[in-house]
């Protein structure tokens, strides 16, 4: 199994975290606080740190910000904070942590379950499970143009797996050894995007009380990975192309450039070669990120993969919940092929999900899937609209602004609380 790193200043909490992770197979090192754990990391390498929020001479935030500034592959970070503190583990997302606990725990299946998604992520384009020509066509201009350096610019409908084949670009480059930095468009406020993406010195804004780092740098020797690149603001487009251009990115706030060694793959669900036609889009970023275009066609279109999908879903998310694979019998599959999935993989593997645990073992039926695949949500009443609207709005409060991490807090997609903000004039 994994060897794996605990820092918190409550022994009695290590004991229990190792106990219960050490059953489970993990072996375990315990560190008091978060200067004990960084100094740890960097002798030996883990492949998962847990850490409290809250410790003396070095606490969780800045253990998280010293693994990630300090080690060229910093493992990933579970943060555990109390009931009271949940904002401050929102911001620990937003700095890179890749997940929050509660304390107390709610239960050792709780916390196994975070530790095995985040030690066994899917493979690069591991969930690209197709017997599509059209697929399989797609998948080979792939696997020709990953051993390039070539920009790419992967469309489709939204669910249809674009950061799959993003990554799949990735894991079979020469960049393969180098970081994969996914960055939102949509989730990157207008007025933070060029720190995000730039970076920019101490004292560049107000709040800006150290030097950060960009996404550019952060990818720097591997892949940056521009989601939802057709959400980005017309300014941000201008400083992207220039920085496409010249490999050199400028922090805000400072005089001097830094080089960047990145290769760009974009993606959209929009029809960006029309609005870059009509104006909507800038025509020469399009151009420069459209070098190889790869199209995603929706699941509609391919219902074979749909039964392929069904059954490679179900054993892996029986395997993520402990549970035994189901049973999928002729007439689930025939629910599912029926269901023209506006949603496309995600939405499929998503009543997949609920199913597996719902059923918790037994023959998945007709019903089990049917619902998902056969009825749209209601229209929300006025006051559902008004409850989601005040819950959006302190999502955002207490993330920072951060679109992503509200999106997480609220358990929605990040296009979903982007279509809402829209909808109530406030994007």
């Amino acid at each position: 199994m994994a060897r794996l790193l605990v820092a918190d200043d409550d022994p009695a909490f290590r004991a229990l975290l190792r106990d219960i992770l050490e059953a489970d197979g993990h072996t375990v090192t315990e560190a008091r606080d978060g200067e004990e754990a960084l100094s740890f990391a960097r002798r030996e390498p883990f492949a998962l740190v847990l850490t409290d929020r809250r410790m003396p001479v070095r606490d969780g935030i800045g253990l998280l910000k010293g693994l990630r500034a300090e080690l060229s592959s910093p493992p990933p970070v579970v943060v555990l904070t109390g009931f009271g503190t949940i904002p401050e583990a929102v911001e620990a997302v937003r700095l890179g942590a890749a997940d929050y606990l509660t304390k107390p725990l709610e239960s050792p299946r709780a916390l196994l379950a975070v530790v095995d998604r985040l030690l066994a992520p899917d493979a690069p384009g591991d969930d690209i499970v197709t017997g599509d020509p059209r697929m399989l066509d797609v998948l080979e201009l792939v696997d020709r143009v990953a051993v390039t350096d070539v920009p790419v610019l992967v469309t489709g409908e939204s669910g249809t797996g674009k950061e799959l084949v993003a990554r799949r670009l990735h894991a079979r480059s020469p960049r393969a050894a180098g970081p994969f930095v996914a960055v939102n468009a949509a989730a990157l406020p207008e007025s933070l995007a060029e720190s995000e993406l730039f970076g920019h010195e101490r004292g560049a804004f107000t709040g800006a009380d150290r030097a950060r780092a960009g996404r550019f740098e952060e990818a720097r020797g591997g892949t940056l990975f521009l989601d939802e690149i057709g959400e980005l603001a017309p300014a941000h487009q201008a400083k992207l192309l220039r920085v496409i251009e010249e490999r050199r990115v400028r922090r805000l706030g400072s005089e001097r450039d830094v080089p960047v060694d990145v290769r760009i793959v974009a993606a959209t669900n929009r029809d960006l070669a029309r609005e870059a036609g009509t104006g909507g889009f800038r025509r020469d970023l399009y151009f420069r990120l459209a070098v190889v275009p790869v199209a995603l066609p929706p699941l509609r279109e391919r219902p074979g993969d749909i039964a392929l999908l069904a059954r490679h879903f179900v054993e892996r998310l029986a395997a993520r919940h402990r549970l035994p694979v189901p049973e999928l019998g002729d007439e689930a599959l025939a629910a599912l092929t029926r269901h023209d999935w506006p949603g496309n993989v995600r939405e499929l593997r998503n009543t997949l999900e609920r199913a597996v645990v719902v059923r918790a073992g037994h023959p998945v039926r007709a019903e089990d899937v049917r619902p998902a695949a056969a009825s749209a949500a209601p229209s929300p009443t006025l006051d559902e609209e008004t409850r989601e609207r005040e819950a959006a709005l302190e999502a955002l409060r207490l993330s920072g602004g951060n679109r992503e991490a509200a999106a997480r807090q609220l358990g929605i997609s990040v296009r979903t609380l982007y279509y809402r903000l829209r909808r109530w004039g406030l994007n």
